[in-house]
């Protein structure tokens, strides 16, 4: 049987799987206009009802009808359902501007996690994600509960990075549970997807996917998630700048000109939307050559420090490039948990109680403040 003829009774047997669903208000799912899909892309399932804000509650349960309708298909294991949103009109210029404006309601923290941050940074290559998984595993080792969660739809890296392999199972509460990996939780769209399709989704499908990551994932009890944030400053980190109660960012960058006008637009943005900046961490400061054991700045040196310092964000430290954090990197075996007493092992747990020290410090200042101490 060609491929050709695997997806089409893929499909029709989705259809058939949805075909007594209904919509809130009664209509039939397959035949409301809000509704795209189902489509098979890679021999993978997807659906998307396209909502208004005010309609995401009430279409909650549809969506885990839906994807438990298909997930129950033979080969529909993997679909996905996603709620993407749509604007609502804007009210006439005469009326809206006689209207009241009524500040947005503060998204509700992710139930027992104490802390939330973005790792994030204004373009792609600077090792972003490398520092994340590190960053984290550097959290792990001083004895706390940590996740990290890969939000970059499109290039998802944590797969790689922690040697994850498998899909993410589902409780009985229909909700994901993430992965392990050296003490870490763990959830990426690369874990529900085969590694060469391509993620062909425009924004909205994109931001709804990073929510439903968020909060249909039974996290648990952490102490901190950390966020490996999609590179840019578009619509996916608006999404979760916007719709999760972050405690900040960190950003990172290479010394390199070209990387810190980008970083200075991330944090532009985290300040915009009145995220705190946690600090900022300079990767590849410089080349350590396997041989001569010679250093190297190939991108510059201490440009990210001084616009740290110029922006007046916390300067957490700087990480070299070199051989062995490459290899560790590619082979699933990040550095932190390979060689935890070594020098870059060390160098990021640093980092690490210095972001938590600031974590819990800003949280002591906040409850005085409430108190009235």
């Amino acid at each position: 049987m060609t491929p050709e003829m695997d997806e089409a009774d893929l499909l029709a047997s989705a259809r058939s799987a949805l075909a007594g669903l209904t919509l809130p208000g009664g209509v039939p799912l397959l035949e409301a206009p809000s509704v795209s899909g189902p489509v098979v892309s890679g021999g993978r399932l997807s659906l998307a009802i396209s909502i208004t804000a005010d309609q995401a509650a009430s279409y909650g349960d549809i969506r885990h009808r839906a994807e438990a309708a298909l997930r129950a298909v033979p080969g529909g294991e993997r679909a996905i359902v996603v709620l993407t949103a749509v604007k609502t009109p804007a009210a006439p210029p005469d009326l809206a501007q006689t209207k009241a404006k009524a500040p947005a309601p503060k998204p509700p923290v992710l139930s027992g996690v104490r802390h939330v941050v973005a790792v994030a940074s204004g373009k792609g290559g600077v090792g972003k994600s490398t520092t994340s998984v590190n960053l984290a595993l550097g959290l792990r080792a001083l004895g706390l509960k940590v996740g990290i969660l890969d939000a970059d739809i499109h290039g998802p890296s944590l797969p790689t990075l922690l040697a994850l392999h498998g899909q993410p199972r589902v409780g009985k509460d229909r909700r994901l549970r993430p992965m392990q990996a050296f003490g870490l939780q763990a959830m990426s769209m690369g874990l529900m997807v085969d590694q060469e399709t391509a993620m062909v989704w425009r924004g909205p499908m994109v931001m709804s996917a990073i929510t439903q990551m968020l909060s249909d994932v039974d996290w648990g009890e952490l102490d901190i998630l950390i966020i490996d944030m999609p590179p840019g400053t578009g619509d996916a980190q608006l999404a979760i700048a916007q719709g999760t109660d972050l405690a900040g960012a960190v950003i990172v960058s290479t010394p390199q000109d070209l990387a810190l006008i980008d970083a200075r637009r991330g944090i532009a943005m985290f300040r915009k939307v009145d995220v705190p900046i946690l600090g900022v961490i300079e990767n590849m400061a410089h080349f350590i050559c396997p041989d001569c054991g010679g250093q190297h700045a190939l991108f510059g040196q201490g440009g990210a420090e001084a616009e740290a310092r110029r922006l007046g964000a916390p300067y957490l430290g700087a990480v070299p490039l070199t051989m062995e954090l490459r290899a560790a990197s590619d082979s699933g075996q990040p550095i932190v948990a390979l060689d935890p007493d070594g020098t870059l092992g060390g160098l990021y747990t640093g980092m690490a109680g210095t972001l938590w020290s600031s974590l819990e410090g800003a949280l002591t200042s906040e409850q005085k403040t409430i108190e009235g101490v």
